[in-house]
């Protein structure tokens, strides 16, 4: 393992959470603001020449001093500039200053994954590029939603929590959403992997949630116990259920004693506020030390397609996905160097798990330059024009003094096929 740090990094409207990956204990561990409390408020202030982010900033605003930003990611994502003063500040500066002081106790990071409730290009294109400023390689940025870190999350957990159906129940002070993790349909990708999805099965707003707080109000906690109950009981009718995972601030008074016995009842509940960072940082770990993930998450925005090509890679052979199902087509941009043996193309093989077949593409080596074995090194690049175009460039890249780099290039066009609205034929 490398010398920096793996982070989760959960951030919403109103909050950030930041897990790290623990080397002794080989699993996340989660970066405590208070005792028991991972929750940084995600504000950002100044007074005078001095800067605060969350419990700090959050001060600032209790006692009326300098000046503080709040919800700082629909103001980024709006392109909004704040005033203060004779000063203005782009709001994606200060989220990017307000990511930066909260990573200071990590001054070296190998590979950091954002977790966001909802994802989109453009969150993930603004949250990438702050991490750039940051220093982080490029190539070890990943974002995704609050559904995959839950995936990821269990994918580390014992095999009989997902062995079926497992749920997740979101809440806040007035909603609450469950989320169903379930395996696709055996036999997809030749079987040797297991595919899964997380579906939001059921949502329900309660009044009475409201009035649970901030002092516990007992009728409208046993109005809102016995809601929830009926609530699961609708989610859970005629599934197998292995696991519940509870969380969310709406969780945190103990006002549904009935509806926890019926969550437990021939199943095991937990319940707790850093399981998205938490997930968050297994996903950072996968992605920086596994060549080829298993099992994979699919959604509908996710490619179904993989592309191959033949590589020995720590000494073994394998089709190596040089763009891999499950991962966002915006963040398949790749480069390698590779060295080739005697051989007149490069084969790429091109799988699909919504036609379920193999295609294969090649890129002639016809005219590079003819030279000993194993002294042939080649860029090959990854390029996404759009979600289906990807474009593979092959370079010469020279063997040091031996063999400076030729004007070698050749590239081939790829078009892969999407959903296209099947993704449900694989369930």
């Amino acid at each position: 393992m490398g010398q920096g740090s793996i982070i989760g990094y959960e951030i919403n409207e109103k909050t950030c959470q930041i897990s790290f990956y623990n080397d002794e204990d080989m699993e996340p561990d989660t970066l405590e603001v208070d005792s028991d409390n991972y929750q940084i408020p995600l504000i950002i202030g100044k007074l005078r020449d001095t800067w605060a982010y969350g419990k700090e900033a959050k001060r600032l605003v209790s006692i009326k001093e300098g000046f503080t930003v709040t919800r700082l990611l629909s103001k980024s994502l709006a392109g909004d500039k704040i005033e203060f003063g004779e000063e203005t500040y782009d709001a994606s500066w200060l989220l990017s200053q307000f990511i930066q002081m909260s990573l200071q106790p990590f001054p070296v990071i190998e590979g950091i994954v954002f977790t966001v409730p909802s994802l989109s290009e453009e969150l993930a294109q603004m949250l990438r590029e702050i991490a750039v400023r940051m220093n982080i390689d490029k190539r070890h940025i990943f974002i995704q939603d609050y559904k995959e870190s839950f995936c990821n999350y269990l994918f580390y957990q014992p095999k009989e929590l997902w062995q079926y159906d497992a749920a997740l129940f979101c809440c806040d002070r007035n909603e609450i959403r469950a989320y169903m993790l379930r395996r696709l349909k055996p036999g997809l990708g030749g079987g040797k992997t297991t595919f899964v999805t997380v579906d939001e099965v059921a949502s329900a707003h309660m009044k009475e949630l409201a009035m649970v707080y901030p002092v516990l109000n007992e009728d409208k906690a046993k109005e809102a116990d016995a809601m929830f109950c009926k609530f699961i009981e609708s989610v859970f009718d005629k599934r197998i259920v292995s696991s519940v995972f509870l969380t969310g601030e709406g969780f945190e008074n103990n006002w549904y004693p009935k509806a926890l016995r019926v969550l437990c009842n021939g199943r095991r509940a937990f319940i707790g506020n850093n399981l998205y960072s938490k997930g968050a940082c297994y996903t950072a770990y996968r992605k920086l030390f596994m060549h080829i993930e298993n099992p994979v998450y699919l959604s509908e925005d996710k490619l179904t397609d993989q592309i191959t090509v033949n590589m020995r890679v720590d000494g073994q052979e394998m089709w190596y996905p040089i763009v891999s199902w499950g991962a966002h087509w915006y963040e398949s941009n790749n480069q390698w160097e590779v060295l080739c043996e005697d051989m007149e193309e490069i084969e790429f093989h091109i799988e699909s798990l919504i036609q379920g077949n193999v295609r294969t593409e090649s890129i002639s080596l016809a005219q590079l330059p003819k030279r000993p074995e194993y002294s042939v090194r080649l860029q090959l690049e990854t390029t996404f024009l759009d979600n289906k175009t990807c474009r593979i460039s092959v370079r010469d890249a020279g063997f040091g003094d031996f063999f400076p780099a030729t004007d070698f290039h050749a590239e081939k066009t790829i078009h892969l096929g999407g959903n296209d609205g099947k993704f449900n034929s694989l369930s």
